[in-house]
């Protein structure tokens, strides 16, 4: 899986469907890995991310962002926002996403990619923003189920497993995190 992930505050949407990421998310933000310093206006950053399945792999469930940071007790908190998925799903209304579905067929075992997106991209700005708290972010993109390694080994050798053990996995790819620290906090 390619995955592209910039922070910044000049995105805009139609930033998502440029074919020159890169040359955007460097010329308007921080590449993943970068520290996002607050900007004057004390606005939220945008977040310009982008993925594309691997040619030989599954297609694409969806993509997240993953915002941590400490709340006022010191205690580590996390929050994770569906951004971009396949297909006409949309969030309940506690704002989760329903599963994209499963194409696996565990008797032979394999899969198709009949559903999912080959490519998802889009820019997203973190609605519960404050502009005095650090935090991190980095982008996680979900692949379609697939057969996991245990699917295989039951076809293989033929023999039951209890129903304890998974037999699909959604592969996933994991970007480096972009660190904000808000104007004045010393770090």
């Amino acid at each position: 899986i390619r995955v592209r992930f910039c922070g910044g505050y000049g995105f805009d949407p139609a930033d998502a469907h440029r074919r020159d990421l890169a040359r955007v998310g460097y010329g308007k933000g921080v590449p993943m890995g970068g520290d996002l310093a607050t900007n004057a206006a004390q606005q939220a950053p945008a977040f310009l991310v982008a993925a594309q399945r691997d040619p030989e792999g599954a297609n694409l469930d969806r993509i997240q962002i993953v915002k941590g940071w400490l709340d006022q007790a010191g205690q580590s908190q996390e929050r994770v926002y569906d951004v971009a998925w396949s297909g006409s799903r949309q969030p309940d209304s506690s704002g989760k996403l329903p599963p994209v579905g499963s194409t696996v067929d565990l008797t032979v075992p394999t899969w198709t990619n009949s559903i999912g997106a080959a490519e998802l991209a889009t820019v997203w700005t973190d609605p519960d923003f404050n502009p005095a708290q650090q935090a991190f972010y980095y982008a996680r993109v979900l692949e379609i189920p697939t057969p996991r390694w245990t699917a295989y080994d039951r076809a293989y050798f033929g023999i039951d497993l209890p129903e304890t053990v998974p037999l699909t996995v959604q592969d996933r790819a994991y970007t480096s995190p972009i660190w904000y620290t808000p104007a004045g906090s010393g770090q």
